[in-house]
């Protein structure tokens, strides 16, 4: 089923993908080591911790999917889905936000930008999008997300939030017209 797709990426990241393997191996030999060594005790079961946080990590944040349709906005990372209906979107830009927040780690994260608290998909080098939310979502008020078309997808998520609200805005008028011929009593009068 495509759900009258307008826009779909896969994005991954090797930089990333080689980051969690590496901390998921070394964790694996510390944890390897430390049970050798002394038995499980508390440092094995730190290394065991960060070993398992490592390769959740690895297995679930190796590919970001973005699909937009007319309807909505759907981001699926891993077993993690956000998803964001067009009618809820006030604004899209790329994301500026300063360095050291932009390579603060990848996966999910949730953080304050400019006084608002912000969901974020992002792996380490890519460019990401910024959607601002009508009505908030639970706490967040903002999501970003990773993307290696920013241009495309900002494009895309302008016109189809254009298209949503001329659809809207001609159904209520088409309600409007109907409630008003029919009276403030409905479609049915008695003679």
């Amino acid at each position: 089923m495509n759900d009258n797709l307008l826009y779909h990426e896969r994005v991954t990241s090797n930089k990333t993908e080689a980051l969690f393997l590496a901390l998921t191996i070394l964790f694996l030999v510390l944890l390897v080591w430390r049970v050798s060594v002394e038995g499980l005790d508390v440092l094995g079961v730190v290394f065991s911790f960060f070993f398992g946080f490592f390769f959740f990590y690895s297995v679930n944040y190796r590919t970001l999917i973005i699909r937009l349709t007319p309807e909505y906005l759907k981001l699926t990372f891993g077993i993690f889905i956000w998803r964001v209906p067009l009618d809820n979107i006030e604004e899209c830009r790329l994301d500026e936000i300063p360095l050291l927040m932009r390579l603060g780690g990848a996966g999910i994260h949730f953080m304050f930008i400019r006084k608002r608290y912000r969901a974020s998909f992002n792996f380490l080098e890519h460019p990401r999008v910024v959607i601002a939310f009508k009505r908030k979502e639970g706490l967040v008020r903002d999501i970003s997300f990773s993307t290696r078309r920013p241009d495309d997808i900002l494009r895309l998520i302008q016109e189809a939030v254009s298209a949503n609200r001329a659809t809207q805005h001609s159904v209520h008028s088409v309600l409007a017209s109907l409630v008003g011929a029919s009276g403030p009593t409905g479609g049915i009068h008695s003679a």
